[in-house]
């Protein structure tokens, strides 16, 4: 009789549900939110800029969530003396819990973890672009590493650094399970940074400081943690891109209401000095993404169409919302087609002279 035979038989693993069957489990709790009502998820309006403290506010731009669909209005203000634009009224702790539900995790899980992990080219220019003024950093930090993807990448350019993650999600811990970071930290940078003084020769910011509530701390904890020497590298959407106002609510990076605040270069190079940071390079062209007009189109039909189940909406769609919303998309494949071949072939090589770069990237050398 084999070995085999005398092994327990495992028992079956439980089905993935579908995701209808996630729908429908998430629908009860969604509609017990909503039936609160929206305003508790909203801090009171400020009067004043958060970067530079001046009362010469005007609105940019008001919007809904068109990633996600959830109900809601944002309004994103800009300040007329330093040109910072930021969320106003911004999302309050219970706001940012019920909007960034199910983006990244749960239902978002899947689709934004294939995103993520599918950008290795991205990733490897990223770390590529610390090249000219570092050799071998002795051990890198990651804020906002999500899951890990950049730091999977960058190891390929730079193999004898040791990476950490830091996120405020579990991601950074899922990050460490995986391998792809050494250390994993859970939590807010300001209230981790003083475990971490001098500790780090790089930090990397990608995408992460339009996302916090209070950038300045962010970058105050980015000096404590940083060696003498060693090197801040941030990426952010740019506010000053023309795309912002040519696309208006459809341009992708104004991602509300996740994008708490949206830096102008200038605005940035200034604090990194006065907190004791020389910036060595600063990027346009490099860090541009070419998806705008792509991005644009998609979001303008997926929020005309009839939307597809979502546990925020009272009710799963009937047949002929579905049949209208395939229709629609089906229609709207040569604007897709075209968008994304003018955003890698004609606008890319351009975008800088033209304006249109949609983000920028600072490195600083922290004295």
């Amino acid at each position: 009789m084999s070995d085999a035979e005398h092994e327990p038989q495992q028992a079956d693993a439980e089905p993935e549900p579908s995701r209808t069957e996630q729908v429908a489990a998430l629908r009860p709790a969604y509609q017990a939110d909503l039936a609160r009502g929206l305003e508790r998820f909203f801090e009171p309006r400020r009067s004043d800029c958060p970067w530079c403290g001046s009362a010469r506010l005007k609105t940019r731009l008001r919007t809904t969530d068109v990633i996600q669909h959830k109900p809601g209005h944002f309004v994103l203000d800009r300040c007329q003396d330093c040109r910072h634009t930021f969320q106003n009224p911004r999302l309050s702790a219970e706001g940012l819990e019920f909007y960034y539900r199910d983006f990244y995790d749960g239902l978002g899980e899947k689709q934004v973890g294939k995103t993520f992990g599918d950008r290795t080219t991205m990733y490897r220019q990223r770390a590529e672009s610390l090249l000219p003024f570092v050799e071998t950093p002795k051990n890198w930090l990651d804020v906002g590493t999500g899951h890990g993807h950049f730091c999977e990448s960058a190891r390929t350019v730079f193999p004898g650094t040791a990476f950490d993650g830091l996120d405020f999600t579990d991601g950074a811990e899922l990050a460490e399970r995986a391998g792809r970071v050494e250390r994993g930290y859970r939590g807010t940078f300001p209230d981790l940074a003083p475990e971490l003084v001098g500790h780090y020769d790089v930090v990397s910011m990608f995408h992460y400081l339009e996302h916090s509530t209070e950038p300045g701390r962010e970058l105050e904890a980015a000096h404590r943690t940083i060696r003498p020497g060693g090197h801040l590298l941030i990426e952010v959407p740019d506010p000053d891109s023309r795309y912002a106002r040519l696309l208006g609510r459809w341009w992708l990076p104004w991602l509300q209401p996740q994008h708490l605040h949206l830096v102008p270069v200038e605005n940035l190079r200034r604090r990194l000095t006065d907190l004791g940071f020389t910036v060595v390079a600063e990027q346009h062209a490099e860090p541009h993404d070419p998806v705008d007009l792509l991005a644009g189109v998609w979001l303008a039909l997926d929020t005309a169409a009839p939307r597809e189940d979502l546990p925020w909406l009272p009710h799963p769609p009937n047949r002929r919302q579905r049949t209208l919303r395939t229709t629609m998309l089906i229609a709207g494949v040569p604007a897709l087609i075209l968008g994304t071949l003018l955003d890698r072939f004609v606008i890319k090589p351009l975008s800088h002279r033209l304006g249109l770069s949609n983000a920028y990237r600072l490195l600083a050398r922290r004295d």
